[in-house]
């Protein structure tokens, strides 16, 4: 099973290479946006700040009714949009955008972020040490602090749930020299076109949250692996759309961690921490209670029994494909499986940063 991966690896680097000869552009920048106007000018002009320029940039509109498309036909005439009739959610949006475009690899940039200018040159580098690498995660940082970490990438646990690497730390550099993350996070998440066309694209049935995970996780079973690139770095004006709706945080949230668990999590797993999956449950159901937020838990977990043979359909393709083993898997997962479900439950109330984690300064 190893010889197959590296000689698939070998074929599709090799295929990559054979693009440099076509003139395509060696990235492509993906924004999607849905009413987020207010945030493009800092968005897309940090794109033009770059000192690396082998990229185009695709917005893939969702609908908008703000004036978002107009502004970027008239300020950002560089840019291709993609007006959607209709909002097709994060997944649906960013797999228009892959699909239009033509870079050998995809960043994935929300609309509320900011990337410094050596951004994409600092991918290129990575690129270049890590040739084999399927994924690279960005250093993100909330954009009103500064210096405090939004996340390095993600981990994912043995109760299946997905935690954000160094949230709320100060960044001292202490992710720089050694960390391998599991995936990227979808806010700023660099992945190889080669593996796309293996592995697939977002899982629309997701329309957004956890997507970046069972991205991760798809590749991670199909033996890519995930760079952490800690000079690209981004800066994040956390969930300026979902905050509007805690609900939805919700629901998208409680609804999705099962499609990626029960579609992806091999079967020798599920039987070994299943139980901590169940406390994992267990334990968000009495938060959110207390939050107000019952509701939307219980429709996202009755949204998941009612879709059970389509993710059973699901689970057959995925573990059919993998190439990596129950045990090398195993190894990638993370132990501390409480402490994600903490933290994933006060993201998850769509709080500001602020009132959720307390003063940062």
């Amino acid at each position: 099973m190893k010889t197959n991966r590296s000689f698939s690896a070998h074929v599709q680097v090799t295929k990559e290479a054979a693009r440099t000869h076509t003139g395509m552009d060696e990235f492509s920048v993906i924004i999607v946006n849905w009413n987020g106007r207010h945030l493009l000018g800092d968005c897309l002009g940090s794109l033009r700040k770059q000192t690396f320029r082998d990229f185009e940039v695709i917005l893939v509109d969702n609908g908008s009714h703000d004036g978002s498309v107009e502004f970027v036909r008239q300020d950002f005439p560089e840019v291709e949009i993609i007006a959607l009739p209709q909002n097709l959610g994060f997944c649906g949006g960013n797999n228009e955008g892959i699909r239009r475009s033509r870079g050998e690899w995809v960043i994935l940039l929300n609309n509320d972020t900011e990337i410094v200018p050596e951004y994409v040159e600092a991918i290129h580098r990575a690129i270049l040490t890590f040739p084999q690498a399927g994924m690279f995660a960005s250093k993100i940082l909330f954009a009103d602090s500064g210096s405090i970490i939004d996340n390095c990438g993600l981990t994912v646990s043995r109760a299946g749930t997905a935690q954000e690497i160094g949230r709320n730390e100060r960044d001292v550099g202490q992710y720089d020299l050694s960390l391998q993350p599991f995936g990227p996070s979808g806010g700023a998440g660099v992945y190889r076109r080669a593996m796309l066309d293996q592995i697939g694209l977002l899982d629309e049935d997701f329309f957004c949250i956890y997507e970046d995970c069972d991205l991760a996780v798809r590749a991670r079973l199909h033996g890519f692996p995930c760079h952490f690139v800690p000079d690209a770095v981004v800066h994040h004006k956390y969930r300026s759309t979902l905050a509007r709706r805690p609900d939805w945080q919700v629901y998208y949230a409680q609804r999705n961690i099962e499609f990626v668990y029960l579609t992806t999590m091999p079967a020798a797993l599920i039987l070994r921490y299943g139980a901590l999956h169940l406390l994992y449950n267990f334990g968000s159901c009495l938060y959110f209670a207390r939050k107000g937020l019952l509701r939307p838990f219980l429709s996202a977990k009755w949204q998941v029994m009612r879709r059970l043979p389509r993710l059973w359909r699901k689970r057959r393709t995925v573990q059919r494909n993998r190439a990596v083993s129950t045990s090398e898997f195993n190894k990638l997962l993370a132990g501390n499986w409480f402490l994600n479900r903490v933290r994933k439950g006060l993201d998850a109330t769509g709080l500001p940063a602020r009132q959720r984690y307390g003063n940062r300064t």
